[in-house]
Parts: structure tokens; sequence; C-alpha cells
């Protein structure tokens, strides 16, 4: 099993059959749409998040594997490219120029280049990645651990999610994600540079992305240029943390 979750609409349709499901569909829309509707749903989600964390340990890893279980390949998922000539000039440039803002409910605000994330202790992991579109490959990543950056940086008490701003750009907007504190210190929670052992490819997310080894795969967001600590998911996007999550209903909690 590789922990699918599907948007309510894809279940719906899944469940009455496609036809039948067309109607009921344009409906839901409209219902969603209700403030109190929408409450409720969000409401339902955090019991699922907070049922998994009160059934798992908080610091509880992923399963880790051996060199000899890496897939052959590992599939690029979303953005391959991002566009612009700004991107196109730091890939050209070998990403020397490139900075990772740390900013928000933080003491210290950074602007770290990747020669800053290389000098840090670095960890290594062999892990699978599980993709919302069916498929999973097992790979080696190393970086920094997430909670090294927020250590540096001082982050506040005050902060309660940690939201990720990216470089790519999805129908002109541009791309993000976010996780709670919890997963943000989880030690298998880093910002790779490497793949198996070589410098990020640019369809992998180069320079940066970040992993989040307990999570589906559109977690773990790519092409890394901020990290902002917040107090609240109500300013970000829509309000519900993340780019797919606010258009097309996927779970903030992607936990697996």
């Amino acid at each position: 099993m590789n922990g699918l979750i599907l948007p309510r609409r894809e279940l719906i349709v899944r469940a009455g059959g496609m036809a039948a499901a067309l109607p009921l569909l344009a409906a839901c829309d409209r219902v969603n749409e209700a403030p109190a509707v929408r409450k409720i749903l969000s409401m339902g989600e955090e019991m699922n998040r907070a049922s998994q964390r009160a059934l798992t340990d908080r610091d509880a890893l992923a399963p880790e594997y051996g060199r000899a279980d890496l897939s052959p390949v590992f599939r690029a998922n979303g953005t391959r490219l991002p566009e612009g000539a700004d991107y196109a000039a730091h890939a050209a440039n070998g990403f020397a120029d490139w900075r990772v803002r740390v900013s928000g409910l933080v003491a210290r605000p950074l602007s770290l280049s990747l020669a800053d994330l290389r000098a840090m202790p670095q960890r290594r992991q062999i892990t699978r990645h599980d993709c919302v579109e069916g498929w999973s490959a097992i790979a080696e990543w190393m970086g920094p651990q997430l909670r090294q950056v927020l250590a540096a940086a001082g982050v506040r008490d005050a902060a309660r999610y940690i939201v990720f701003h990216c470089a790519d750009r999805i129908g002109g907007a541009a791309y993000y994600e976010s996780c709670d504190m919890v997963d943000a210190l989880h030690p298998q929670t880093i910002l790779a540079w490497a793949l198996n052992g070589s410098v990020l490819p640019i369809a992998n997310g180069a320079p940066l992305r970040l992993r989040i080894e307990r999570q589906l795969g559109y977690k773990h967001a790519k092409y890394l240029t901020g990290i902002e600590a917040v107090a609240s998911l109500d300013k970000v996007g829509a309000g519900k943390g993340g780019f797919w999550e606010d258009r097309i209903d996927y779970e903030w909690y992607a936990g697996i």
C-alpha cells in the first residue's frame, strides 16, 4: 500500500460512478463553498491528524533502507524545470548565488547559501517516496536537518507551522507547502541538496528540496527559496496551507 490519499471529489466519483456523480459533484462544489461546511470538513481533517499523532510516536522514524534497495530511477514529480530567466541564470551559474531565506517568527532571520547549508552537519538517509499519483521509489537523500536551520534562526515559541516557498510556478502562481512543528523538528525532515550521491538534478528540485519522510510526495516541496515560521495558516494561500490543498482538495496532513 502506498498511502494514496484521494481528493474528496475523486472519492465521490469512484464510489458512485462517473456518470452518476457528475451532477452531484457540481452540487458538492457549491456546498463546499459554504463557510460552515468548509469549517466542518477542516475539523474532520484536524481530527484525522490528531488521531494519527496520538497513535504514533512523534519521533517515530520512517523506514530506512540499504543501497541495494535503491530504485533504478527516481521519477520527477511536479515541476521538472521552473520557468523564467532568474532560475535559468542561477542554474547556469551552478546555483552559486542561490539563497534560502528563513523568516517569520524567528529571532534571527537568515539568508543561507548552498555553501552555508553544506557546512552544517549532514544527514544521509535512504527512504521510500510515495507519490499521490500511485508510484513509489527508494532513493538516498542528503542535507542538513530542518531543525538545525530553525535552531540557528531561533524559531519562536509562538510558531506552530513552517511554510516553504518555492521558485516554481504553476499556472502563474508560486508553489508553496507547509507542515506543523512536529514534522519540522523530526530528525528525518531535511533540506536535501543531493540525490543518490550526486548533486540534486533540476527535475528533482535543484538546488534544494524538502524531504519530509513521513508524508506523501506532494508535501516534499522543491526549488526552495524561503522557510517561514508562522502562528497560523490562515494567510497562507487560501488558508489550507498548500498549493494543491487550496486548489484540488488534497489533504493538508498527508501522513503515511
